[in-house]
């Protein structure tokens, strides 16, 4: 992933090449690569599922994380691991996802998920409130990995409205593939 960032990138102007720099290293270290309140806005997405413990990397992230600056978490919506078998008609997947927080991702990993609420009060005790929380792939998660999508613009349209609506609004939110959750540094 790295290098097709670091390629991305050199296709870009000289202007975007010049504000870019790509920093290998492990995330719960981030408060020794950087230095406190050095950033506005932090994105974590896709990342707290391959972590054991989330703790030492949100508390790195939160280090990092200057006074008002907003915290961007997407993690796989550990209240809803039963959603995508249960729905694609995978009754043993279903029931075993059930209070469980472990789960297999689509490249055959062995993952871990979170809740909204554990992490949410993980995020209030580092002094990274949770301002808002979104569902993400409400009615999209079953789609198949080399789907595409929809090619007429209306459909399209239709389709990211729907999503956009279904995540901003319960109890749909609540049953997302995915979470997103937005904390601001007090």
């Amino acid at each position: 992933m790295l290098a097709a960032l670091r390629a991305a990138v050199a296709a870009e102007p000289a202007q975007v090449r010049e504000r870019f720099a790509a920093v290998d290293g492990d995330g719960r270290q981030a408060g020794t690569i950087f230095g406190p309140a050095s950033f506005d806005v932090v994105l974590c997405h896709g990342v707290l599922m391959y972590v054991p413990e989330p703790e030492p990397l949100l508390a790195a992230l939160a280090g990092v994380l200057a006074p008002g600056g907003l915290l961007s978490l997407l993690v796989r919506n550990g209240d809803a691991l039963a959603m995508r078998p249960g729905l694609l008609g995978d009754w043993e997947q279903a029931v075993a996802a059930f209070g469980s927080d472990a789960y297999t991702n689509r490249l055959g990993l062995a993952t871990r998920a979170d809740r909204r609420e554990p992490l949410a009060a993980a995020l209030a005790g580092l002094g990274v409130p949770v301002r808002a929380w979104y569902g993400v792939r409400v009615f999209t998660d079953t789609a198949a990995d080399d789907a595409r999508a929809p090619q007429d613009p209306d459909a399209l349209r239709l389709l990211l409205d729907a999503e956009e609506r279904a995540g901003r609004t319960d109890p749909y939110r609540e049953v997302a593939a995915l979470l997103h959750l937005c904390g601001v540094r007090a």
